[in-house]
């Protein structure tokens, strides 16, 4: 997944805000984490400010289940 595909994926789920739109948005950014590295995955929480809306905060680690 590119950096610019889950910016727009990522903008969505803000928008709906919401649990399970939180459990999608730690999806997409353990997908981030595993292809792009946590920098990319801090600087995607603090661009779209996924901490006021979810609690993530830069750092957290993201790990996919599967």
């Amino acid at each position: 997944m590119t950096l610019d595909k889950a910016y727009e994926l990522l903008q969505v789920q803000a928008d709906f805000g919401g649990f399970y739109n939180r459990n999608s948005a730690r999806l997409i950014l353990a997908e981030v984490y595993k292809e792009h590295g946590q920098a990319a995955v801090d600087k995607l929480i603090k661009d779209l400010d996924l901490g006021s809306i979810f609690g993530f905060e830069p750092g957290m680690h993201f790990e996919s289940p599967v």
